[in-house]
């Protein structure tokens, strides 16, 4: 009978060699932390098959998905996250975002609304040994400002909008990514705060989609 682990090792491999090398992923400490974490761990067990493919997976109530891949990999580089940086990972769901981010980063605040899914992340998060990593409950879009500022802010999912109050919690110099938009035409962009009067600059850095995320809806506008 053949052993699923070494099914999974493979199947990692060629996750990064296929999917992340070929997209330009290149930095060494990101594919290297996401070829030694077990992805599959990190989503519900009867969907353990499709952890690898390049797709979005579903991992929690209200149409929570894992962002697949290539399109996390992407953000996470977009960030150029050093080794002291201080990272608020919007939106952990089951904590495989912030299981990376640990890897990359000095410290890691992982926000998560939904109780249960914050439950699954502390667990994953520690079997996985992401001491670094600090699972916190609360609206999305509100941010965790008692824990900022922050070098890096990723949101991990798509948002049609990015609220003043996350990038008032950036560091000078700070980074936001995000998937902004919705459906197929969503844009990853990356924000910087420069630090002088709350001003920040926003930059389309690839094509991308993902599934909203709760609380990043545009307020309904009021047409005569």
């Amino acid at each position: 009978m053949p052993d699923p682990t070494t099914n999974f090792a493979t199947a990692r491999r060629m996750m990064v060699d296929g999917q992340l090398r070929t997209y330009d992923i290149t930095d060494q400490d990101l594919l290297s932390a996401m070829l030694e974490l077990p992805r599959e761990k990190f989503i519900p067990a009867a969907m353990s098959g499709i952890a690898y493919l390049d797709t979005d997976v579903s991992v929690g109530p209200g149409g929570r998905r894992m962002l697949k891949p290539m399109v996390l990999a992407k953000l996470i580089q977009a960030a150029g996250i050093m080794t002291a940086d201080h990272v608020l990972d919007v939106g952990c769901a089951t904590g495989y975002s912030s299981a990376v981010l640990a890897k990359l980063a000095a410290s890691v605040v992982a926000l998560e609304a939904d109780n249960s899914l914050a439950d699954t992340a502390r667990r994953n998060l520690s079997e996985v040994g992401a001491a670094s990593a600090s699972v916190v409950t609360g609206p999305l879009a509100e941010g965790c400002p008692s824990r900022g500022p922050y070098d890096v802010i990723v949101l991990n999912g798509a948002v049609e909008t990015v609220p003043p109050q996350l990038l008032k919690q950036l560091k000078e110099g700070g980074r936001l990514v995000a998937v902004v938009g919705s459906g197929p035409a969503s844009k990853a962009t990356l924000y910087r705060s420069a630090g002088v009067g709350g001003e920040v600059s926003a930059r389309t850095i690839f094509d991308a989609s993902g599934a909203l995320l709760p609380g990043f809806s545009k307020p309904a506008e009021f047409v005569f």
